[in-house]
């Protein structure tokens, strides 16, 4: 069953950018979601570095998750 309110590896609740952004990444066709932390985390980056890409998304217009 789907779980859209918190990170499926450390439980944190999630907000709008965390499941658009995981979206992006990962699987638009995605079900559960990792928190920005653990999302960086699994990329080897900073919270910072997946920070400056929602706000790229956000601000290009271009995607949908990000409107």
């Amino acid at each position: 069953m789907a779980d859209y309110r918190n990170c499926k590896k450390c439980a944190a609740e999630l907000l709008a950018d965390d499941i658009a952004i995981y979206r992006k990444l990962i699987s638009r066709n995605a079900d559960e979601f990792l928190c920005i932390d653990c999302l960086s985390e699994h990329f080897g980056c900073t919270r910072e570095d997946v920070e400056k890409l929602i706000a790229y998304y956000r601000e290009s217009g271009q995607c949908t998750l990000f409107r």
